[in-house]
C-alpha cells in the first residue's frame, strides 16, 4: 500500500483528533490530492529535522493513518483540516523522488489484545490512575496556568448516548468532559474544579475495548514526543496498557510533590473510534 506522508514533530494516536494548518505549497498539493482522492496521509514522527522546507528529515518506522474529516480552504490555497487517526502502519520504504513529498510503502498494521485477562485488569487499573492524574494537575492555591481545551466524545451511563463535553479546568494538561457551569452549586472556584472532576469520573465508562482506551490514553496524557511513540509502537494493547500504568504512577508520584511542569501539547482532541 502507498501513501503520501506528512512528517511532523508530533505523534498521532488512532481515534485522536488534530487540527492542522497546512501552507506548505508542496503539502497543499499533497492535501488538494487525498481531498479529490478521499484517501488518508500517513502521519510520521520527525526524529531529526524540520517540519517545513527542504531539508532531509529522519522518521519513526511506525506512523499513523490520517483521515481527513474537515478541510476549509483559503483563497491563497492554505488549508485547515482536521484529521483522525484510523490506524498504524509501518513503514517498509520511502520514494522521495515520486512527489514533491514524501511516499513510503506502508503495511497496516493489526491490533493484537496480548493476554486479553490481563489487559483487561491493566485497562481498569489505568483508567482509575488517569483520574486521579487528572485531579492532579489542576492548579493549587496560588499557582496559575493556561485553561486547557481538549474534547473528547464519551458515552454516559444513563443513555448510553454519545455526548462531547468540554472540559477547561485550566490544569496544566487536558480533561476528559465535565459538566456544564449550571451543573455546579459549588461556592467557590476551587470546589467547582473538584465537583467538575467528580462528576467527570462519575460520568466516565470505560471502554469495552482495551485496546481503544490504550489509544485513547496514549493521546492524551502529557509526555514527549519520543514517549508517545514508544506507546504507539507497542506490539500489543497489553504491552502500552503496562506502559502507560508505569507512566501514570510516576506522573502521580511526580505530581503530588508537585515537582513536574507541564507545556501541554493543546493541539490534540479526542474523539470516539468507530
Amino acid at each position: 500500500m502507498q501513501i503520501p506522508l506528512f512528517p511532523l514533530h508530533t505523534v498521532l494516536c488512532p481515534g485522536i483528533a488534530l487540527p492542522l494548518h497546512i501552507f506548505e505549497p508542496r503539502y497543499r498539493l499533497m492535501v488538494e490530492r487525498c481531498v479529490e482522492r478521499e484517501a488518508p496521509f500517513g502521519i510520521v514522527l520527525i526524529r531529526e529535522g524540520r517540519e517545513v522546507g527542504g531539508d532531509e528529515v529522519a522518521i519513526a518506522g511506525v506512523g499513523t493513518f490520517a483521515e481527513i474529516r474537515q478541510a476549509g480552504r483559503y483563497p491563497d490555497g492554505r488549508y485547515d483540516l482536521l484529521v483522525v487517526g484510523t490506524g498504524r502502519f509501518a513503514i517498509q520504504d520511502v520514494e522521495a523522488a515520486l512527489e514533491p513529498w514524501l511516499v513510503a510503502n506502508v503495511l497496516p498494521l493489526d491490533d493484537e489484545v496480548g493476554r486479553q485477562e490481563r489487559a483487561m485488569r491493566l485497562a481498569s487499573r489505568t483508567m482509575r490512575r488517569f483520574v486521579g492524574y487528572l485531579q492532579l494537575l489542576q492548579p493549587m492555591d496560588g499557582e496559575t496556568a493556561d485553561d486547557i481545551d481538549v474534547r473528547i466524545e464519551v458515552e454516559t451511563e444513563p443513555e448510553g448516548e454519545d455526548a462531547e463535553d468540554v472540559g477547561r479546568p485550566g490544569g496544566r494538561g487536558g480533561s476528559i468532559g465535565s459538566p456544564g457551569a449550571g451543573d455546579l452549586e459549588a461556592s467557590t472556584e476551587e470546589e467547582a474544579r473538584a465537583a467538575s472532576l467528580d462528576e467527570t469520573a462519575r460520568r466516565l465508562v470505560i471502554p469495552d475495548d482495551p485496546t481503544t482506551l490504550s489509544y485513547l490514553l496514549s493521546g492524551i496524557i502529557q509526555v514527549d514526543s519520543l514517549q508517545r511513540q514508544v506507546l504507539l509502537e507497542a506490539d500489543t494493547t497489553e504491552e502500552r496498557l503496562a506502559a502507560l500504568d508505569a507512566v501514570l504512577d510516576r506522573e502521580l508520584w511526580l505530581l503530588r510533590r508537585r515537582l513536574r511542569q507541564y507545556s501541554p501539547d493543546v493541539t490534540h482532541t479526542a474523539v470516539r473510534r468507530n
